[in-house]
């Protein structure tokens, strides 16, 4: 037997912004919330379990100093990757700099809390 992915954790200042800008970028909706201030977001028809992991957005007052060890790949699902950029930018990603050369086939972003994440340029079938 094997694991599976469930679920990504994300330290936020601003929780609520943070999932609001997730749930805009991914199509999520909110899950739940619990007492510590964290919110749940994920896909509004399966929810936790379902193919794809949901995002915890956990309130920290941790400052992130590094880049992240990990980060998050998206591919848009019903548009160009051109057309993607504008909606992420437009949503409050910013472009980021992590030494890329200028040719690859992505693009590096960051969210607005500043953790970056790519948009590939392969376009793939939603679930």
């Amino acid at each position: 037997m094997a694991c599976r992915i469930s679920e990504l954790v994300l330290d936020a200042a601003d929780p609520e912004r943070l999932a609001a800008f997730w749930s805009e970028v991914l199509g999520y909706v909110e899950l739940g919330r619990e007492d510590d201030g964290s919110i749940a977001i994920g896909p509004p028809d399966t929810g936790f379990g379902g193919p794809q992991p949901i995002l915890v957005v956990s309130p920290s007052d941790d400052p992130r100093t590094e880049k992240l060890p990990l980060h998050i790949d998206v591919s848009a699902t019903d548009r160009d990757q051109d057309a993607e950029l504008e909606r992420l930018l437009a949503l409050g990603a910013e472009p980021a700099d992590v030494g890329q050369t200028g040719t690859e086939s992505w693009h590096v972003l960051a969210d607005p809390e500043g953790n970056e994440f790519c948009l590939l340029r392969t376009r793939i079938q939603p679930l």
